[in-house]
């Protein structure tokens, strides 16, 4: 049976609003297997390392560049193609893709048999993110945005619960290489159920404006993006998080094997827990507190992820600090929980802060630079810095390396909170486009 999820026309009594919450709950789910098979590598790297005789700096870009280099090229014109054409069926066949090559990954025998797979991986979740916020922001008024799109940004921290799950122990039990396929396999079913069940929404109804039909020119939007001064502000803000960000979720798995001598399934759980259920609890959380501020002062868009990044710095300093594997956690709690509001904020701007069907674009752009940036940057710079540090006769190079990149998260401050001083005159110049 399909969803219709037209835009609802009165409060929460009316059905429509429990179909759009189908669909919300739905592409939050792809949105969670887009993060298990992501994600589901960095749980297994000391294994695969081993077994594969591979060194920290190709893990690095493995988990990095390469990922990363086919994620966001084939996002901008995936996006071009959302912003015309109908965006389920293409979150369909990306699903299906990014599941498929997840799965054949569990049979490459070599370095380069799991970067071919990895890159596939990378092509099919380009098309993801794109249609999907593109969809949400035609089933959700701008004061609820930011919470629905917390909701959906929570399938990262269940991505990553789910994931490590399934990694550390199907790999006890079977080996890593059965891990793909579990992870896999069942993406090809949900691929089927999104394809059947949704159904495209009209651009712009939410807000009672009106699509006309024709969606503007790639130098068109990109002009318009470069006058909104906010937007570019916020998106280096963002990419500077990132960047951390993803180096932290790379290796903090590896740094925790290493440190405290335990192996994957010791920490799959506690760990999946924290970045996955805190973070996801943290995200709708905190995006209801965004969409409540915002409703005043529309520069708390981008000053919510300042203030929350300002106050990870030293939690974040004192986890890599901790002398035991508990404390570590403990000291992990509230990084967790406030470490995935940057990207539901983020996907927020870029459905804000440009025209109707300039959205998917927008969404695919911000995940360029984040994408390329963060996840290219991140995990890639930590690998050739711990080697580095390795060469250097440093007992704990991976250590070290992670605390470079708090450096990162502290700059990213600076640059979010001027993004705020434009945010909501940039905001009302793109009501007013197409």
């Amino acid at each position: 049976m399909s969803a219709d999820i037209t835009p609802p026309t009165h409060a929460l009594q009316s059905p429509r609003n429990a179909s759009r919450a189908y669909v919300l709950g739905l592409l939050t789910l792809v949105y969670t297997f887009n993060h298990i098979d992501r994600q589901i590598l960095l749980i297994l790297i000391e294994p695969i390392k081993e077994d594969l005789d591979i060194s920290d700096g190709r893990i690095g870009l493995l988990t990095g560049f390469v990922f990363a280099a086919f994620y966001a090229t084939f996002g901008i014109p995936i996006a071009m193609w959302a912003d015309r054409g109908n965006r389920k069926n293409i979150l369909a066949i990306a699903l299906a893709l990014w599941s498929g090559m997840t799965a054949l990954s569990g049979i490459a025998q070599n370095y380069w048999q799991l970067l071919i797979a990895r890159m596939g991986v990378g092509v099919g979740e380009a098309g993801g993110t794109p249609p999907a916020t593109s969809i949400i922001s035609d089933l959700y008024a701008p004061k609820e945005r930011a919470f629905a799109l917390g909701i959906y940004t929570a399938g990262i921290g269940l991505g990553v619960l789910a994931g490590f799950a399934i990694g550390g122990y199907v790999y006890k039990y079977f080996g890593w290489r059965t891990a793909f396929f579990v992870a896999g396999i069942p993406g090809l079913i949900l691929s089927v159920i999104v394809w059947l069940t949704i159904r495209e929404p009209k651009r712009g109804a939410i807000e009672q404006r009106s699509d006309e039909g024709e969606a503007s020119t790639l130098g068109e939007t990109i002009r318009f993006i470069g006058g909104q001064t906010s937007f570019l502000w916020m998106l280096a803000g963002c990419c500077l998080i990132c960047i951390s960000a993803n180096a932290f979720l790379a290796w903090t798995p590896s740094h925790l094997q290493r440190t405290y001598q335990v192996g994957p399934s010791d920490i799959a759980i506690p760990l999946g827990l924290l970045i996955g259920g805190v973070g996801s609890v943290g995200a709708i959380m905190l995006g209801r507190v965004c969409d409540r501020l915002s409703a005043n002062n529309l520069a708390w868009r981008p000053w919510m992820i300042a203030v929350c990044a300002a106050l990870a710095l030293p939690f974040a300093w004192m986890f890599l600090q901790a002398d035991t594997l508990n404390m570590a956690y403990a000291w992990n709690v509230v990084p967790a929980f406030i470490g995935l509001i940057y990207a539901s904020i983020a996907y927020t701007a870029s459905q804000e802060l440009v025209g109707l069907r300039m959205r998917a674009f927008a969404s695919a752009f911000m995940l360029f630079c984040l994408t390329f940036i963060g996840i290219g940057g991140g995990p890639s710079i930590v690998g050739y810095l711990s080697e580095y540090f390795a060469a250097q006769g440093n007992e704990t190079p991976l250590k070290s390396a992670l605390e470079l990149m708090l450096g990162f998260n502290a700059l990213s401050v600076v640059f979010l909170f001027m993004a705020g001083f434009t945010y909501a005159r940039d905001a009302k110049r793109a009501a007013e486009a197409v």
